[in-house]
């Protein structure tokens, strides 16, 4: 399937290695989810193009373009399970990444089942028999068998 538009246009406007790169990760993320809708967001006058987001139920993660590097960051990264331990940058906090460096060799199949694992994590978060139940506020008549009134 050819894919048209923005991630697109910052792919071909980062003609080195971190485009090749930035396209190669695009693939396995489309390969790992082929529902997941992509977009270029975070446009400013120090990154003119942007970042590649990609989201499922909400985002799984986002190819940003470095000096040195191209970065795969996932915002729910501390709460996937990570056993090849791919992820090597902003380990603190919510989010993890994944820097990759020229020359670097990608573990497809491991980030495959990260991508998904954000998915499956969103779509965890968005179901709605997952919800809470309601509290009851105070002063308030409760309803049902027991305390009707």
């Amino acid at each position: 399937m050819k894919r048209t538009g923005p991630v697109d246009e910052l792919i071909a406007k980062t003609p080195d290695w971190r485009g090749a790169a930035l396209a190669k990760l695009r693939k396995i993320v489309h390969d790992a989810d082929p529902r997941i809708a992509e977009d270029v967001k975070w446009r400013r006058p120090s990154n003119p193009l942007g970042s590649a987001v990609w989201e499922h139920e909400g985002m799984v993660c986002v190819g940003i373009i470095l000096k040195e590097r191209v970065r795969l960051a996932f915002s729910a990264g501390a709460s996937l399970p990570d056993p090849k331990r791919l992820f090597n940058a902003q380990l603190l906090g919510r989010s993890r990444a994944i820097d990759v460096s020229e020359g670097d060799v990608l573990d497809q199949p491991a980030l495959k089942a990260l991508v998904r694992a954000g998915v499956a994590h969103n779509l965890a978060k968005a179901r709605p028999g997952k919800a809470r139940p309601a509290k009851a506020r105070p002063g308030r008549a409760r309803t049902g068998a027991r305390g009707s009134r």
